[in-house]
């Protein structure tokens, strides 16, 4: 076999008085893929993950919610346990899903329009898509 690199095939590294050699960690990382295009992954990551949309209610529908919510409101004294879905809005992009919360309602917050759980979780009124009881979840 023959070819253009016989010639120098035999000798070894060439070591400088001046110069250490390089450690073996540094001379792969030579070697390693450029990331041209800092954050370019995550952004398509973040493009491609979905996200939900706020569901409509209609008329009827807003009405069985207003009066599930009035007969949670008459119960308050009695810190029941509820059944809640509700809309939690992406923080990144338009959009976001719904989530089931199962606990104990503490208080309405009026001014914030908000119903407060024991544990201090807040859902904003407007958010929720049905509240039940827990027993019925």
């Amino acid at each position: 076999m023959s070819g253009s690199y016989d010639t120098i095939r035999h000798l070894k590294r060439p070591r400088y008085a001046d110069l250490p050699p390089m450690p073996m960690h540094d001379r792969a990382a030579q070697f390693c893929p450029f990331a041209a295009l800092v954050g370019y992954g995550d952004a398509v990551t973040e493009t491609a993950r979905l996200v939900g949309t706020r569901i409509t209610l209609t008329e009827d529908e807003a009405q069985d919610l207003n009066a599930a919510l009035l007969r949670l409101l008459d119960r308050l004294e009695e810190r029941p346990e509820v059944c809640v879905t509700y809309f939690v809005p992406d923080a990144r992009k338009a959009g976001g899903c719904y989530v089931t919360r199962v606990g104990t309602v503490r208080i309405y917050d009026s001014y914030a329009n908000e119903l407060v759980f024991t544990d201090g979780a807040r859902i904003r009124i407007p958010d929720i898509l049905s509240v039940g009881d827990a027993d019925a979840a």
